[in-house]
């Protein structure tokens, strides 16, 4: 589907819509109107970066802003229409934003921007959802495909996405993407042409699910990135306790121009929750093709992986292995998490494979109804081997609120 037909889809829908409510009386379609709900999402957040190298250290504070409203149902129809804003606080901008500001600083990727964040129509009948215009869409742990909602703008996509569930365990979901509306601001977005395959069934001890992503940035240039993938992730729950596992493995080929690049993916995870703890330890592998290409997720919720001091959002040529030990639990009323990363490359000599470690940990809870707080660290010590890499150190204040 080329942008034209994308755009010509787009109009029949309206029309079709146009159409529907026109066949019925003006006082229902107008309930459907007047009956939605309004909503509102704030963020303020204080991070500070400091790298052992010779940038200046990053202090943001920066408020994000989300206005929103929903309407109601009308013979399966609705649809969102969502406002989005980040700005910076009482003139804490010491940071590099990514789009020239303060460039002689560490980069804190939260440039100021008020745009449109969701605007989609909706049809919702037994088995079928269809949904057409900017959306957010986020598939299974957001590996390959997320919302980044950890940065103030979030990633969405304008898209016609369609599902399908003939079963109740059964979900067949498709997505053709327009548009990559990345967190950069809109100078950072992307025309696209991508095709998202997204099928899983629950089973009694988890979710099987196969993915099909084909990627391509439409600019005129050959830069195809396919991935095709198969995961398993569930619960069992025993007497005193519960079992955690996850396997998940994909092969990806990217064609750029003269270059071809084959490569693999995976991961195993195995934990235990007990007693308000929850105890894993997790194995997970970006191949490389030869040291030359690294498996990439160009729209996945990155800071969700591979530790939250961000040194790893571009796998490197040489691959990524992440060993990642994990325990959290609650506490006074929020939850706690505490992990460690140690990565080294996939493919490289012993002697030189050696990525660094990294320690994470955060806190967080909510109070009353509509409000939450939380702080979070991340410490990144670099390897012999991390080309490019230097002792990074993170901290994150945040105060959220929601009506």
């Amino acid at each position: 589907m080329n942008r034209k037909t994308f755009r010509q889809t787009g109009c029949l829908l309206a029309a079709a819509i146009s159409c529907t409510s026109a066949l019925a009386e003006d006082t229902s379609f107008t309930e459907a109107l007047s009956g939605g709900t309004a909503y509102g999402d704030f963020r303020l957040r204080y991070e500070h970066v400091d790298q052992d190298n010779a940038l200046d250290k990053a202090n943001a504070l920066t408020l994000r802003t989300r206005l929103g409203y929903k309407t109601g149902n009308y013979q399966g129809l609705s649809g969102v229409l969502e406002f989005e804003d980040a700005r910076t606080v009482a003139g804490v901008d010491d940071f590099n934003d990514t789009q020239g500001q303060a460039a002689d600083h560490s980069v804190v990727a939260d440039p100021e921007t008020t745009e449109v964040d969701q605007a989609f129509l909706q049809y919702s009948g037994a088995a079928v959802t269809a949904k057409l215009g900017r959306q957010v869409i986020a598939y299974d742990n957001q590996r390959f495909v997320g919302h980044v909602g950890w940065r103030q703008d979030r990633q969405t996509f304008d898209a016609l996405r369609l599902s399908y569930s003939p079963l109740e365990a059964l979900t067949l979901d498709y997505a053709y993407l327009d548009k990559r509306n990345r967190i950069f601001a809109e100078a950072g977005d992307l025309d696209a042409k991508d095709h998202l395959v997204n099928i899983n069934y629950q089973t009694g001890f988890g979710t099987l699910t196969g993915y099909a992503y084909l990627l391509e940035v439409d600019n005129g240039s050959d830069n195809s990135l396919d991935t095709y993938g198969l995961r398993y992730a569930g619960k069992y729950a025993l007497d005193a306790l519960s079992l955690l596992y996850e396997l998940e493995y994909a092969s990806q080929q990217s064609d750029a121009g003269a270059s071809d690049f084959d490569t693999n993916y995976y991961k195993t995870l195995a934990g235990v929750q007990a007693q308000g703890l929850t105890v894993s330890l997790a194995y997970e592998v970006l191949g490389s093709d030869d040291g030359d290409f690294g498996f990439a997720t160009p729209l996945a919720t990155l800071h969700a992986h591979n530790g939250w001091a961000d040194q790893f959002l571009a796998t490197p040529a040489g691959g990524l292995e992440d060993l990642k030990a994990a325990i959290s639990g609650s506490l006074a009323g929020g939850k706690w998490v505490l992990a460690y990363h140690e990565f080294s490359a996939d493919d490289a000599p012993s002697s030189a494979d050696d990525l660094g470690s990294e320690v994470d940990v955060a806190y967080s809870r909510g109070f009353g109804k509509h409000y939450s707080a939380g702080i979070k660290y991340a410490s990144y010590m670099a390897g012999d081997d991390a080309a490019g890499k230097v002792d990074t150190d993170k901290l994150w204040l945040t105060l959220g609120a929601k009506f």
